[in-house]
């Protein structure tokens, strides 16, 4: 493991406060007006309260899904590495998630969107294991070492996908399921998303051991915590999260990595208090993303991940920079 970036709250945050209705209401009043954001009149239109129902709430639910998963990955992800500038798509776990999504696309050509997103979850988990394994066997002076020897990893995994996919024609496919784009999310294949309200859920109950165990492994031990096994477990709600995300939706770069440095910049680093900041700012910044996606273009859309990408590379850079100024 590297050094330790992450330092302990200096006092118990409270959980629930006046601020966090405030941003209650912001975000909601963002999601509605993506219910009713795009071409298509669901006021006016004939059949507009069944497009409505078939589009615009799935998009929505999904916006909520998606935003709070990967910002949550994001800081666990944080806090089991101590390391501030790593998130899925900076550990190569997304690309581990796109070679098993073409595994059982290749092998199991009839495969059900649960066999598929099964496929990516196990790669997934395959993937952020190596890359933990390899910062428990390596070490680096420095913690900016560490995302670029991750994207290093993904840009490996992804040239393995790549090959494999021009090899069996299934690149064009790996394409559109990966774009990051939540225009084709309709009712009836967004379902299996729900899925991450339980690794939601899940985070939030064992939160007070990862925070533990981000302070490093001997005050984990001291203190009674299991470290290997809640390191296990925070990679097995990562793999899930990460792996349920992209094949319904797409890749989100960045987002775990913009959200948990803002919020622990403001409030400090106590995971269990950040937890509804976290979920409700990787809300807001997706669902800003997908307005701004909808609208700049309109008729067409861009997708998100563009928007994500641009904004997330610039705040990536930023974050280093100041990391450097600070020593």
């Amino acid at each position: 493991m590297t050094t330790a970036t992450l330092s302990p709250p200096a006092k118990k945050a409270r959980l629930f406060d006046p601020w966090l209705l405030v941003g209650v209401l912001i975000v909601a009043a963002l999601l509605v007006v993506s219910l009713f954001t795009g071409v298509y009149d669901v006021v006016g239109g004939q059949d507009g309260a069944e497009m409505f129902a078939i589009t615009r709430v799935p998009r929505t639910v999904s916006l909520v899904l998606a935003g709070g998963a990967m910002a949550m990955s994001g800081l666990v992800m944080q806090l089991l590495t101590q390391n501030r500038f790593v998130e899925p798509t900076t550990t190569g776990t997304t690309e581990w998630a796109s070679l098993g999504l073409l595994a059982v696309i290749v092998f199991i050509p009839g495969a059900t969107l649960f066999m598929k997103m099964t496929g990516a979850v196990i790669f997934a988990f395959i993937g952020t294991m190596v890359f933990f394994m390899f910062l428990r066997r390596v070490s680096l002076r420095s913690s900016l070492i560490v995302p670029i020897v991750g994207i290093m990893l993904g840009a490996v995994v992804g040239s393995i996908t790549t090959f494999f996919g021009l090899q069996t024609n299934q690149l064009q496919n790996l394409g559109v399921w990966f774009a990051g784009s939540f225009t084709s999310v309709l009712r009836g294949n967004y379902e299996m998303m729900w899925i991450v309200l339980l690794v939601a859920i899940a985070v939030f109950v064992v939160a007070d051991r990862f925070t533990v165990v981000g302070l490093g492994q001997d005050i984990a031990t001291n203190v009674g915590v299991n470290y290997n096994r809640v390191v296990l477990l925070g990679t097995a709600l990562i793999a899930v999260a990460t792996g349920v995300v992209t094949v319904v939706v797409g890749n989100l770069p960045f987002l775990g990595l913009i959200v948990p440095n803002i919020v622990s910049m403001i409030r400090g680093d106590d995971l269990r208090s950040n937890l509804p900041w976290v979920c409700l700012t990787g809300i807001a910044i997706v669902t800003v993303c997908d307005l701004i996606g909808r609208t700049i273009i309109m008729p067409f859309e861009v997708p998100v991940s563009l928007i994500l990408g641009v904004v997330g590379s610039v705040v990536f850079v930023a974050l280093l920079l100041r990391q450097r100024r600070r020593g």
